[in-house]
């Protein structure tokens, strides 16, 4: 089965490695990685998002384990635009968090208006932080909490605009 998912991933935490673990339970993994470009369009929040290439390495580097774990095979590549790689006929599988599930719900309209099948839309559930609120980048970029939803009220986050 061909996996499909995508997002920022800056910083990647908890909740983002109960996603991957999903995708490559499933099959080979394709990630879509937001570029420069979009990933301020994708925030609910404004905030700083680090470069793609440093994205991309520590994204590659989380992921590199994980498919050895599962014997599976994995690809990161740039997303230009919110549908992203999934549009694309070779997919089966689409994962997705609550928040996201709509868009998967757009994707395979896309997809049958191409003549291609729908994706499985697979749904990972949030992980809690401490507080019982959910791990997010934008709690660990504000320095709420680290990537493993541990309170960390003593530390200080990244702004809206790139470091000086």
């Amino acid at each position: 089965m061909n996996v499909a998912l995508g997002g920022t991933f800056d910083p990647v935490h908890d909740g983002h490695r109960k996603l991957f673990e999903r995708a490559f339970e499933l099959g080979d993994v394709t990630v879509g990685l937001t570029s420069d470009e979009l990933a301020p369009k994708t925030r609910h929040v404004e905030r700083y998002v680090r470069p793609y290439e440093g994205r991309k390495r520590d994204l590659e580097a989380e992921l590199e384990p994980l498919a050895a774990a599962h014997d599976r095979e994995f690809t990161v590549r740039k997303l230009e635009e919110p549908t992203g790689i999934a549009v694309e006929p070779r997919f089966d599988a689409l994962i997705v968090s609550p928040e996201t599930k709509a868009g998967g719900k757009r994707i395979n309209e896309i997809r049958e208006s191409r003549g291609h099948d729908p994706l499985e839309i697979v749904v990972v559930d949030h992980v809690p932080a401490a507080d019982g609120d959910r791990i997010s980048s934008t709690r660990i970029v504000a320095g709420e909490i680290d990537e493993h939803g541990n309170l960390t009220p003593d530390r200080e986050g990244r702004g809206a605009t790139r470091p000086e």
